[in-house]
């Protein structure tokens, strides 16, 4: 069992602050956005994550119907200020992180992003249409 992870794989602030060091320090010279089908943030809205949250802090149960709370608060919410990064378009979610990431003030124009969707059914590695476009390097 993981410790820590990054749900999604969105162009989080963090994100961006790993890419940032790794060109600047490391001398990376391209960026790979790279999302993945059957993602779990797909299974959920921001607004459903912050109810849950507000009723209870013990973990949610997933039903045919959703997510639901299986436990007694107390809850909190805190949630309603977090930004969870959930994906209702895979492939748009892919071209919103590359404009992210290419828009950022830290990050050069002279890098590259590119943006792909990995099938873990296939094992293929699909190029997101419009994504290179949207990261191209200038």
């Amino acid at each position: 069992m993981p410790t820590s992870f990054d749900a999604g794989g969105r162009a989080s602030d963090d994100a961006i602050r790993s890419l940032v060091i790794s060109y600047k320090l490391l001398g990376t010279r391209e960026f790979f956005v790279i999302h993945h089908t059957d993602c779990g943030m797909e299974l959920f809205t921001n607004d459903v994550i912050r109810e849950l949250l507000n009723n209870s802090l013990e973990t949610a149960q997933l039903t045919s119907s959703g997510f639901s709370d299986v436990g007694n608060g107390p809850g909190s919410r805190a949630g309603e200020f977090i930004e969870w990064l959930t994906i209702t378009d895979q492939k748009q979610a892919v071209i919103d992180d590359v404009l992210r990431i290419r828009n950022h003030p830290l990050v050069p124009r002279s890098i590259p992003i590119y943006g792909y969707v990995y099938d873990v059914k296939s094992g293929k590695l699909l190029e997101v249409e419009g994504a290179a476009a949207a990261g191209v390097a200038r």
